[in-house]
């Protein structure tokens, strides 16, 4: 009767604890990050100046004026108002990481385009699902490793090509190839991307897609939750002269 007893309560702790282990992964997970394009779709006769990009630039430009390649060829400066998000979809919702540290450099020349460059770099401690928790777990040594590897760099091989002839807040499809490099693992990407000029700004917004295991990661899996293998890489960059 004893031994029955002990086994009864015994069963019922584990029951709990899985239970109440289950309700803090729970509150663990969920998105409480949105990613915020910085070429927003607009509806026709939408002036470029009423985009947030346009609105924080110093000079304001009515939309449809033409851009001149004097306006976009040169050196470029990637602005402290850039993103870069991660995304991981896992069997019940999409998780978004985003951070804010970007820095890089850019060169427009729209007479040459193999002469062009790009490259960024992020600073990784900088990541952020809005989940403590959750954050410092991606940062540690089962994922992303911050501690040792602080920094993930992208930088620009080629561009596919670009009109000569540009509109002021219009945006213009641009693909690009090039090398992410994450936890010092080099991965050859191609970002699918769209660029406008707009209020003095050169605005750009791609994604690529790759995996756990390009970057020496196994994706997160539990009794409750599995995660897919891909993740989402979005660029959303603000770029100053």
């Amino acid at each position: 009767m004893k031994k029955k007893t002990i086994a009864m309560i015994a069963a019922g702790v584990i029951i709990v604890g899985v239970i109440s282990g289950y309700t803090w992964l729970n509150k663990s997970m969920g998105n409480n990050v949105e990613i915020e394009s910085v070429i927003p779709a607009q509806t026709p006769g939408t002036e470029a100046a009423n985009t947030p990009a346009a609105t924080n630039a110093s000079t304001n430009t009515a939309g449809g004026a033409t851009v001149t390649a004097e306006q976009l060829n040169g050196d470029w400066t990637i602005a402290d108002t850039s993103k870069v998000y991660w995304s991981v979809t896992t069997s019940q919702e999409t998780v978004n990481f985003v951070d804010n540290s970007v820095k890089g450099s850019w060169t427009v020349n729209l007479d040459d385009i193999t002469s062009m460059t790009g490259e960024g770099t992020v600073d990784m401690s900088a990541l952020d699902s809005g989940n403590g928790q959750r954050d410092e777990h991606v940062k540690g040594d089962d994922f992303l490793a911050v501690a040792a590897n602080p920094t993930s760099t992208f930088v620009v091989k080629s561009f596919s090509e670009l009109p000569a002839e540009w509109t002021e807040g219009t945006a213009v499809p641009v693909e690009m190839q090039g090398t992410l490099t994450v936890k010092g693992m080099a991965k050859d990407v191609t970002f699918a991307a769209k660029a406008a000029y707009s209020g003095g700004q050169l605005l750009l917004s791609g994604t690529t897609t790759v995996t756990f295991a390009d970057f020496g990661m196994t994706s997160p899996h539990s009794i409750v939750l599995d995660a897919e293998n891909n993740l989402l890489v979005s660029l959303e960059l603000v770029l100053t002269k």
